[in-house]
């Protein structure tokens, strides 16, 4: 794994909760979220430190809505360009 180019996904909080939060930080990490996320406008576009509401898609299926948070380099948790958060009610 070579951390400083790898695209990281990984759950932030304990499963089985009425909230989840899945992480996802790295170069790609941006992109990844676009594919499955359907909001006002692509994530790529936001602004860093800035909170979206939308749906996890699958398709033209609605998975589940979703606030996505996004945190750009180097004002991240982890400094990575970008970083960003995505929180989804189960």
């Amino acid at each position: 794994m070579n951390t400083s180019t790898d695209t990281i996904v990984a759950p932030a909080t304990a499963s089985g909760g009425a909230i989840a939060v899945i992480r996802l930080s790295g170069p790609e990490a941006i992109a990844c979220c676009d594919r499955i996320f359907r909001g006002r406008k692509p994530l790529a576009e936001a602004a860093g430190h800035t909170l979206h509401y939308g749906e996890v898609i699958d398709g033209d299926r609605t998975i589940d809505d979703v606030v996505a948070a996004i945190y750009r380099a180097p004002h991240s948790y982890t400094g990575k360009m970008p970083s960003s958060y995505r929180v989804t009610d189960r």
